[in-house]
């Protein structure tokens, strides 16, 4: 392929600001390359449209080759849309992107909590403990009387089969380590199962090293040596808590990325949420933003043999490293430089690495 088309989803709060900021980085690492189709989502969808992701955002979303999504302030909402599943649960729900991998890297100069912290929580996105998006229909979560709440962990051999594979498959590109982390001990059948089935994947993978923690035990072991770890597979709630916690230990949420993914599609978005006490002040770290959309080139480039995209995701993340090291960072990273200026700093680094590639 020569030119892709990507979706624009701008999202609440910060979103309209580090969406287009991703959009400029992409375009100076690859001019010309991507054609940029927006699409209605969030509070302004239910304005225009009564709903914040209407049936013609998710019919045009099946048709480009992947798209990035802004956080969304679901909290936000006028009833009843505040009640339903969120825009990205609905979206992930809807193209069963049960693949959310969320890396967490220690940038040189970004205040990490655990100096040389590289590794990637692959999150299961489809099942587990998280009640509104784990059945088909309705909702995992009820109430049979006023006082009794209920909520269904749901784990499948094969939801946790393909999971694992993604996990193994992508340790074998990095150090070849594979963490598997449940709550065996008290969850015996649900995460017992989600454990047993990852090691069993990982007969197919006799490079990779496999251990195992209690999700208590790791998020210990996280905050003493998260520079230990490299692909960490879990479920969809303990992968959520867990990589809010590696996104601070390498040094601030503001550059937490992650991409949503199945074999067919995939969604680049933040790990962070909508921030709206600085929404509008150019204050918003763009970086998290950025580096999901160079995991989405990433994607792109392995899923069509693009080797131009899968340099363009390299160019853009040490573009993002370089900048930080140069001590350009917005104030959650401790520095003073606004939302824009990041971005230009990193668009011109990406855009000389282009012109020197």
């Amino acid at each position: 392929m020569t030119g892709y088309r990507l979706g624009v989803l701008f999202g609440d709060g910060i979103g309209p600001e580090i969406v287009p900021a991703a959009v400029a980085v992409v375009d100076a690492a690859l001019p010309a390359a991507v054609e940029w189709v927006e699409v209605p989502v969030g509070l302004s969808a239910i304005g225009s449209h009564g709903t914040a992701v209407p049936e013609e955002t998710l019919t045009a979303l099946a048709g480009l080759d992947g798209w990035l999504l802004g956080p969304h302030d679901s909290a936000a909402y006028p009833e009843p849309h505040r009640s339903q599943l969120n825009p990205s649960g609905t979206i992930r729900k809807h193209f069963d992107l049960y693949a959310n991998i969320r890396p967490a890297r220690a940038y040189e100069g970004g205040n990490p909590v655990v100096p040389g912290t590289d590794l990637v929580i692959v999150r299961e996105n489809t099942e587990g403990f998280y009640a509104d998006r784990n059945t088909y229909a309705g909702t995992g979560e009820f109430m049979p009387t006023p006082d009794v709440a209920i909520s269904l962990g749901i784990i499948t051999r094969p939801g946790v089969e393909r999971i694992a594979r993604t996990a193994f498959e992508l340790a074998m590109r990095r150090d070849k380590r594979v963490t598997v982390v449940h709550k065996a001990n008290v969850l015996k059948l649900t995460t017992g199962l989600f454990r047993d089935v990852c090691r069993e994947i990982g007969r197919s993978y006799p490079a990779v090293t496999v251990d195992d923690f209690h999700i208590d035990a790791m998020t210990a072991h996280l905050v003493r040596r998260a520079d230990a770890f490299d692909v960490i597979v879990t479920e969809n709630m303990f992968g959520d808590i867990l990589s809010d916690l590696t996104g601070e230990i390498a040094g601030s949420l503001g550059i937490a990325p992650s991409i949503n993914s199945s074999a067919t599609h995939a969604m680049a978005q933040a790990a962070h949420g909508s921030a709206p006490d600085i929404a509008g002040l150019n204050l918003a770290n763009p970086a998290a933003m950025i580096l999901s959309a160079a995991l989405l080139l990433d994607w792109l480039g392995t899923k069509h043999g693009d080797d131009r995209l899968r340099a363009a995701a390299i160019h853009i993340e040490r573009s993002v490293e370089a900048t930080i090291r140069a001590g350009i960072s917005t104030p959650d990273l401790g520095g003073t430089d606004s939302t824009t200026d990041f971005t230009a700093a990193v668009a011109d680094r990406a855009a000389k690495t282009n012109t020197r590639t």
